[in-house]
């Protein structure tokens, strides 16, 4: 009870209350505008909470984390436009309900299933990290190794379609990490005698680079649109009398994403999917799905917004975040020496407590100011993306300046900002570049501190956790190689089947040409007299 009370008296801070709302309704905010994201958002503001408390950072970076989705689904509904990449399925159902004059009641909607699915993940967050704090002093080094890879595999498993260049791209934040001093001689590594590089390259210079800047090239590129919203009608408060109608519904989407948020690079999208498609086969009117389903809404809002306070648990409890917007979270503990993992627990219950409470109020305040705010948030999606991309350019450099005060960290951001611009063209993964970075460092410390008590490879997997973890790999290296010739083996009957069938069909065609022509031949000769002269004949 005394730790709820001090959670309680760290949360009453007028600077991390300040935080909470500013990061809840900033949140919202940049989620409702096309384009930009929780990820620029975050990114840009990162270095500036670099000066803060943790507490007062963390509050900051997790009410934009958590809000935005909320926010993301206005345009979604409205204009058909997702204001975040996870409110693309949100389109499916929401914008149907507008187009046939339902807009507050979509809105509404999605309003109570993201609040129902934010609630209930940080409930689970509070039962789960706990437990899975008590089990995480039985790994030493070969198991936060394993466990760490483990998050680098399943990240290039989710990029389905494009695993190798998922893997490549890992490597390469892997390899970025290295440059610099190596971490227990502090030798040089791939500096070339530069001495800008013997610093090493800075995850927020990255970060900045390959999520804001290039997001802001994108918005540049792009023609302004003129964009007309939908007068909304009704009331906002619909949508949670008809939410729990669906109680189900809401309890199983919820579920997935929580999941789902837990397993690192598996995130919102795989649990959108999931609970998306098991509402529309457990529905009694499946043919509305996509075309105005309330039951297909829930399972969209419910399933993303319950991700957020999930992906917190391995992060809280093993230090090992899931995605890119946790791995910048840990950077902002890294900098206020707050090592994430069992001690934050024993040590720190009191700042753990205080974020449960903040994720907590954090999602009554974003209702709130959702409820009462639609009408006005509504003419944010007009903004202009030119106007939108000058504004992150400028401070996107201010933001990388400020960590350093060097203008070669600028010519780094610039040089990934155009990377991480041609990978968006080219629709190809940015977050394994930052996982790669933050989990091969990890990784690296781990495994040098491992092969001191290790003779042989059998060694690294001796003790019970390290090999169910390498089984765990094992098997999720196997089921995907045996999914990636299914669908090989899929393409090549397809390819078959389809040149089959222009075979026959041609073959038939010319069966039937000749046919025809053999017929013409026949009633030619048959309409033709006996006795008339042929075209041969000399008479």
């Amino acid at each position: 009870m005394d730790l709820l009370y001090s959670g309680i008296e760290v949360l009453l801070r007028w600077d991390v209350g300040l935080a909470l709302l500013v990061g809840s309704v900033g949140g919202v905010l940049i989620g409702a505008i096309p384009g930009v994201g929780p990820a620029v958002a975050i990114a840009i503001l990162l270095p500036a909470t670099f000066s803060m408390e943790p507490i007062v950072g963390l509050t900051l970076l997790l009410g934009i984390y958590g809000s935005s989705m909320y926010g993301g689904s206005i345009p979604a509904i409205l204009i058909n436009t997702p204001g975040t990449a996870v409110n693309a399925l949100t389109t499916y159902d929401g914008y149907p309900m507008t187009a046939r004059g339902e807009p507050r009641r979509a809105l509404s909607l999605a309003y109570s299933a993201s609040f129902f699915g934010g609630v209930f993940s940080v409930i689970c967050l509070i039962l789960f990290a706990p437990i899975l704090a008590k089990i995480a002093p039985m790994f030493g080094s070969r198991e936060i190794f394993l466990a760490a890879l483990l998050g680098i595999v399943l990240v290039v498993v989710a990029h389905r379609g494009h695993t190798l260049i998922a893997a490549a791209l890992a490597c390469f934040g892997i390899f970025l990490n290295t440059i610099g001093l190596e971490p227990v001689k502090y030798s040089k590594r791939y500096t070339f005698d530069q001495a800008f590089l013997s610093g090493g390259i800075d995850l927020i210079v990255v970060v900045l680079g390959l999520f804001a800047l290039s997001q802001a090239f994108l918005l540049l590129q792009d023609q302004d649109e003129n964009i007309r919203t939908t007068r909304l009608r009704g009331g906002l408060f619909q949508g949670l009398r008809e939410l729990a109608r669906h109680p189900r519904i809401a309890g199983i989407s919820a579920s997935f994403g929580v999941v789902m948020g837990m397993i690192p690079g598996v995130g919102e999208f795989t649990a959108q999917f999931m609970s998306y498609t098991y509402a529309q086969k457990s529905s009694k009117r499946p043919e509305d799905f996509g075309r105005g389903s309330s039951e297909g809404l829930i399972a969209a809002e419910t399933a993303n917004n319950a991700v957020p306070a999930a992906a917190m648990v391995p992060l809280l409890a093993l230090g090992i975040p899931g995605e890119a917007l946790t791995a910048m979270m840990l950077s902002v503990f890294y900098v206020h020496n707050v090592v994430p993992g069992p001690g934050l627990f024993f040590y720190q219950m009191d700042f753990v407590i205080a974020l449960y409470i903040a994720l907590l109020v954090l999602n009554v305040l974003v209702l709130v100011f959702l409820l009462s705010a639609t009408p006005a948030l509504v003419q944010v999606v007009k903004i202009p993306n030119r106007f939108l991309g000058v504004c992150i350019l400028i401070l996107s450099f201010v933001g990388v300046y400020s960590l350093r005060n060097s203008a070669t960290d600028c010519a780094i951001a610039a040089g990934f900002g155009i990377l991480g611009f041609m990978l968006k063209r080219l629709e190809l993964p940015i977050v394994p570049i930052i996982l790669g970075m933050v989990l091969g460092g990890i990784m690296e410390v781990k495994l040098r501190s491992a092969m001191t008590r290790v003779d042989t490879p059998l060694d690294f997997i001796n003790r019970p956790i390290a090999f169910i973890l390498f089984v765990i790999i094992v098997l999720v290296l196997a089921l995907h190689i045996r999914r990636a010739w299914l669908d090989s083996k899929l393409k090549k009957d397809r390819k078959w089947q389809t040149k089959t069938s222009s075979t026959r069909f041609g073959t038939q065609m010319y069966r039937r040409r000749s046919s025809l022509s053999a017929a013409r031949g026949r009633k030619v000769r048959a309409t033709r007299s006996p006795y008339a002269p042929r075209s041969t004949d000399r008479s």
